[in-house]
């Protein structure tokens, strides 16, 4: 930002926009809503989907099988609005790459590679899963969700066996996908069973492309994760997945507000979930809880972020504490800071990066 003016956007132009005041449209894009684009059915797929596991495993008796059961169900957020045949597609390949990360977490929670031996690790995966998020052309892209699954399922020192764990995430990921078909069963809902063939192909370009940005989100989560271990902060790998948030947007302008959506919206989701765990509610009312949040994270995570992760702080607070049951108030204290750690080293990596491209472009 030079003189009150946001750097122009990838296309070189200006939005009109920045002529106004820098505080009002900041304030205008903090809050503005997109309009709705049925949000509720994928919601809903989403929010089934991670319901019934987490209710199987709780009907079991084996609540330590519940951050197996809830990253699998991760492979419901892709495909989003696509046609059926194209979503089964993208859902598998994306059900494939999560179930690849939960396996190599849970063999590095049984390496007991220590704090900065996961810092590493889980900085490798936001490099890796980005790549290849980008490679099998997954959206949402980036590898916020793979960072967050590896580096909770590393973390966790009672392992159940290997193949307990990656068998209940599996059978998650399986739900998922025939939940993504399950539109099939009505006419209205229906879509052509058409081969899906991308419009480019790739490229070196592209590959080119693909790996300034996984640089990117492993500097991002590499910076994060190091200075809150520095400072000996529980949950590092919060600061690791906030750090890449900011990373998403074709400008400075909205990579800075998506960072600081990210705050606004977690701290009154720490609110949210402050009333939800104090109150000792019994494991079957969080599994609820859990659905129902991630019912309306979905609603609004392309509507509107800030509004989004007020619901998203609770799921994965609420769904840590099913899991693994702590003290609440360091839980929501943890996360306040790691948070902000994060947030803070997205938002100036990516304005250091765009001080130096606009420095670049200057004459000389």
């Amino acid at each position: 930002m030079v003189g009150g003016i946001w750097p122009p956007d990838a296309s070189g132009a200006v939005d009109p926009s920045d002529r106004e005041p820098q505080y009002v449209t900041l304030l205008r894009d903090l809050v503005s809503m997109a309009p709705s684009a049925r949000d509720h059915h994928p919601a809903l797929r989403c929010a089934v989907g991670v319901g019934i596991p987490l209710l199987a495993v709780l009907l079991l008796g084996r609540l330590d099988l519940a951050v197996f059961a809830t990253f699998g169900a991760f492979a419901g957020i892709y495909g989003r609005n696509e046609p059926h045949c194209r979503r089964l597609a993208t859902q598998l390949r994306g059900g494939g790459l999560m179930l690849a990360v939960v396996l190599v977490a849970a063999l590095t929670a049984r390496a007991d590679v220590g704090p900065w031996g996961l810092v590493l690790l889980a900085s490798a995966v936001a490099g890796l899963g980005t790549f290849l998020a980008g490679l099998f052309r997954l959206r949402p892209g980036g590898s916020l969700f793979h960072i967050f699954a590896f580096a909770a399922i590393a973390s966790v020192p009672a392992q159940p066996p290997l193949w307990q764990g990656i068998t209940t995430a599996a059978a998650t990921v399986v739900i998922a996908v025939i939940l993504g078909q399950a539109g099939n069963l009505w006419p209205r809902y229906r879509t052509a069973w058409l081969r899906h063939i991308p419009a480019d192909r790739i490229t070196s370009r592209h590959i080119a492309s693909l790996a300034r940005e996984s640089g990117l989100y492993l500097a991002a989560a590499l910076l994060a994760g190091s200075l809150a271990t520095l400072l000996g902060i529980g949950h590092t790998y919060w600061a690791m997945v906030a750090a890449t948030v900011p990373l998403v947007g074709q400008s400075a302008r909205a990579r800075v507000t998506r960072g600081l959506q990210r705050i606004l919206g977690t701290f009154a989701g720490l609110v949210l979930t402050a009333l939800i765990l104090l109150p000792d509610l019994e494991a079957w009312q969080l599994v609820l809880v859990i659905a129902g949040a991630q019912f309306a994270a979905e609603m609004f995570i392309l509507r509107q972020y800030a509004l989004a992760q007020a619901f998203v702080t609770p799921l994965a607070l609420v769904a840590a504490e099913l899991a693994h049951p702590t003290d609440a108030t360091v839980l929501l204290a943890d996360r306040a800071v790691e948070t902000l750690i994060g947030a803070f080293v997205g938002i100036a990596l990516v304005l250091a990066l765009h001080l130096r491209q606009r420095v670049s472009r200057e004459p000389v």
